[in-house]
């Protein structure tokens, strides 16, 4: 039973080091989940679950895994509120299921989400699987958990993630799968 443990949604691990930095700061006792059905192509998405792999190994971290890969989902009709919804009901129903206090995300971090639709749909997700939302606003510590992810050696990707904003990437063509 995860009781008093917060389910950190973890979109890679360049976000999760500040994050990391911050709960430990704070004494939130946490685990790891990835899911992120939307990083396309699925190379990439692979290239991002093997960086968190690593960098929750070497932080003696608990990381769980959903490898659910749905490109399907993404056309130019799907929105990033579409990409939120999905993320984050999937993370607070598991969350719910594994018996954890609270979840969050590291989504909170970046200074290039929408801050107040995310903290939205969390609360909404929240509210229909009784569990807690645990909300912290990460941005102050973006920059420097950037720096850090970069002095590590981190991949650090060019792009948020799904095709949409890999077609909309100005770094499109300095994108490598090798």
């Amino acid at each position: 039973m995860k009781k008093n443990k917060v389910l950190m949604h973890t979109c890679c691990a360049p976000c999760l080091v500040y994050v990391q930095d911050k709960l430990e700061e704070l004494k939130v006792d946490y685990d790891v989940f990835f899911y992120n059905p939307n990083i396309h192509p699925i190379m990439e998405h692979e290239r991002r679950l093997k960086t968190l792999v690593d960098y929750t190994q070497k932080n003696n971290l608990e990381l769980i895994i959903d490898p659910e890969f749905q490109q399907e989902l993404w056309t130019e009709n799907f929105k990033c509120v579409d990409c939120y919804n999905l993320r984050f009901e999937k993370t607070a129903k598991t969350a719910k299921e594994m018996g954890y206090k609270a979840f969050c995300t590291t989504l909170l971090v970046s200074i290039y989400q929408d801050h107040e639709e995310i903290i939205k749909i969390c609360e909404q997700v929240a509210k229909k699987y009784d569990i807690d939302f645990f909300y912290y606003d990460f941005r102050e510590g973006f920059r420097q958990g950037q720096k850090k992810a970069a002095d590590l050696g981190l991949y650090r990707q060019k792009y948020c993630g799904c095709i949409n904003s890999y077609n909309k990437s100005k770094f499109k063509d300095k994108i490598r799968w090798d």
